[in-house]
């Protein structure tokens, strides 16, 4: 009686083991798929993490060449990496994107003395008569500079931290241009006196 109760337990639990691994893991794939497409549908891991999405795609795509293979527990492991893979895409997007925002803010605020500073420059410039520069050109700049930088403020309150970012550099490089501009006329002029 023992012997046919041993038996049968033994019988019974290489069954689960058989069945377990000749199953689908279902519960797992779907997991995983769930989980890549959160992430693809997460602006900051699209935006910022496309090469982490893309390799959690490709794992789903080898999970489901393992189910087709029907070896079931490399295809649960592909499950689990591709869960992972989402996972850290949608964290890498947001730690990037608070990155991005930083940078676009510090950047956009760090103008405002430069452009107050170069403004006053321009307006002092527009008063010396023997100054050979295009007063209305670099007036042109200015307006387009400050444009830029409004510009470049709303962008970020928009979260297009690199459009901000473009931005405000262009605006950075238009004051050092118009600042260029008048050192070298009045260095000219100064020469010629």
């Amino acid at each position: 009686m023992k012997r046919i109760f041993f038996t049968i337990s033994v019988f019974f639990v290489f069954g689960l083991i058989f069945i377990s691994c000749a199953t689908p893991p279902t519960d797992e794939m779907n997991k995983a798929h769930d989980a890549v497409t959160q992430a693809e549908n997460d602006v900051d891991a699209v935006r910022y993490a496309g090469n982490v999405l893309i390799r959690a795609r490709e794992t789903l795509t080898k999970m489901q060449e393992e189910v087709n293979a029907k070896r079931y527990d490399t295809a649960k492991n592909f499950a689990a990496e591709a869960i992972n893979l989402a996972e850290k895409a949608i964290a890498d997007g947001r730690n990037a994107a608070a990155r991005a925002r930083n940078e676009a803010q510090s950047l956009h605020s760090s103008l405002v003395t430069p452009m107050a500073e170069t403004a006053s420059v321009l307006e002092a410039a527009k008063e010396v008569d023997d100054l050979e520069i295009d007063v209305d050109v670099l007036s042109e700049e200015m307006d387009g500079a400050l444009l830029a930088y409004e510009e470049a403020g709303q962008d970020i309150e928009d979260e297009n931290f690199e459009e901000s970012l473009m931005k405000s550099q262009q605006v950075r490089s238009t004051l050092a241009d118009i600042n260029g501009v008048i050192t070298e006329a009045a260095v000219e002029l100064s020469r010629k006196q």
